[in-house]
């Protein structure tokens, strides 16, 4: 309001018998308390090793699946592995033990990765590859991780496959899918083609637990196709 405008609103409310003014009381807002939060290294730094980022998850609280996990599922296989598989996240078997992909989806894995290299022959053992989730703890009833739950760990996983510098990476499902792409189709339109991560070729392809259903033989065979064309692209 304008001096001028001001001055007649005054003068209205005077005319009318008015003569004081109340001035309401300015209200002070209390600071923002603040959360303490448990910062996150960086992405990749300097001579960064696997158990370097052990070490600074550490007992990782900073975000709300730490509360009903058992153990952290960082991963396991070889730390010179030229193929990554990277999978959700851990169910109830992979809370328990602390490994990823050890319940019956992990026993379909390595079927698929060891039975399917032997008919290529290519001498492959699950233990010749690295396999890690997204996230690394065990989201409640097995439920897809929220984006800020994906957003975190994702900084964790970012390390890992920076280190491994793998020369392909297969990408389980969607939830592996959308972390590493950030694209939005589903499995079916992805799967079978080649993807790029930070230059790193990826494979997207079903995840095992998807291909346990009884009604998903045609997703089974084409989870196969794809993980040959991966095995002969690293390994040829």
């Amino acid at each position: 309001m304008d001096p001028e405008s001001l001055r007649q609103y005054l003068t209205f409310y005077q005319d009318l018998g008015f003569d004081k003014l109340y001035l309401r009381p300015k209200t002070v807002e209390p600071p923002p308390l603040e959360t303490p939060m448990t910062p996150l290294p960086g992405l990749a730094p300097d001579n960064d090793t696997l158990l370097k980022i052990i070490a600074d998850i550490g007992d990782c609280k900073r975000c709300r699946l730490h509360a009903g996990r058992n153990k952290i599922v960082f991963g396991t296989g070889s730390e010179h592995s030229r193929l990554v598989f990277v999978g959700e996240g851990p169910g109830a078997d992979e809370d328990m033990q602390g490994l990823p992909f050890v319940g019956r989806a992990g026993q379909l894995l390595t079927q698929m990765i060891e039975n399917t290299a032997s008919k290529e022959g290519i001498p492959l053992k699950r233990s010749d590859v690295y396999i890690c989730n997204v996230v690394k703890c065990r989201p409640p009833e097995n439920r897809t991780p929220e984006p800020d739950e994906m957003e975190i760990c994702g900084q964790f996983l970012f390390r890992q496959l920076s280190v491994l510098e793998p020369k392909a990476i297969c990408a389980l499902g969607a939830t592996a899918a959308k972390a590493l792409l950030g694209r939005k189709e589903g499995v079916t339109r992805m799967r079978g083609n080649w993807f790029k991560w930070n230059d790193i070729p990826v494979m997207v392809t079903y995840h095992p637990s998807y291909l346990l259903r009884p009604y998903n033989q045609n997703a089974k065979r084409e989870a196969w196709e794809d993980l040959k064309k991966v095995l002969h692209f690293v390994y040829d």
